[in-house]
């Protein structure tokens, strides 16, 4: 059974910084591309950063880019999602997501709020 164990969101103030994190278990997580999407109140959910199965490419929004940073750690089955000078738009759930072929796999979503 695929699981995820998402952490690291909350409150934060405009200008402040967050790490997501998801630990996936059940699955051979260095076969997966790993993905952060967003989901915002009255929103569609919105791709915020992709990474490639080894790590060696990384795409993002341009709505984060060169504010937000997606890693993995293979080893320990974690993707993280870096985020750092937080605007109040980028208040939503946010859920990591696994993909391989027609496989994917969505974590439970943790809610960041950035609000003063």
């Amino acid at each position: 059974q695929v699981q995820f164990v998402e952490s690291g969101g909350g409150l934060v103030q405009p200008g402040g910084s967050l790490r997501l994190s998801c630990a996936a278990s059940g699955l051979t997580f260095s076969l997966y591309n790993m993905s952060w999407y967003r989901q915002a109140p009255g929103k569609e959910r919105e791709l915020v950063a992709t990474i490639t199965s080894a790590g060696g490419s990384t795409n993002y929004a341009d709505s984060v880019k060169g504010r937000f940073t997606i890693s993995r750690d293979n080893a320990k089955r974690t993707v993280y999602l870096q985020m750092n000078s937080l605007k109040p738009d980028d208040t939503a759930v946010y859920s990591c997501k696994a993909a391989l072929g027609s496989r994917w796999y969505w974590g439970q979503g943790t809610q960041v709020t950035v609000s003063s």
